[in-house]
C-alpha cells in the first residue's frame, strides 16, 4: 500500500485498533481501490474545458498538467 493512503487511513482511524488487519484481502483491495478512484475523479475535475476560449483553454490546460502533477507525485502515482 502507498505510505501516503496508509498515512490518511490512520488519521481516519482505520489502521487503529486492528481495524486495517481484521479486513481481509478483498476488503483491503476495495479500499485501496476506492482511494485510487477518488484521486482520479480529482483530476478529472481538474481538466480544462475543451469550449472555453483558446487564451483560457491554455491556461487551464498549463494549470492542469502542474497540478496533476503534483497531486500525482504526492500520491505516488505513475
Amino acid at each position: 500500500m502507498n505510505d501516503r493512503f496508509e498515512s490518511l487511513m490512520y488519521h481516519a482511524g482505520m489502521t487503529a485498533q486492528g481495524c486495517w488487519d481484521e479486513m481481509d484481502s478483498y476488503q483491503r483491495e476495495a479500499v485501496e481501490r476506492f482511494a485510487e478512484l477518488l484521486i482520479q475523479e480529482c483530476l478529472l475535475a481538474l481538466e480544462p474545458d475543451p469550449m472555453a476560449p483558446a487564451i483560457d483553454y491554455d491556461v487551464e490546460e498549463k494549470f492542469y498538467k502542474r497540478s496533476a502533477d503534483k497531486i500525482k507525485n504526492h500520491f505516488g502515482i505513475e
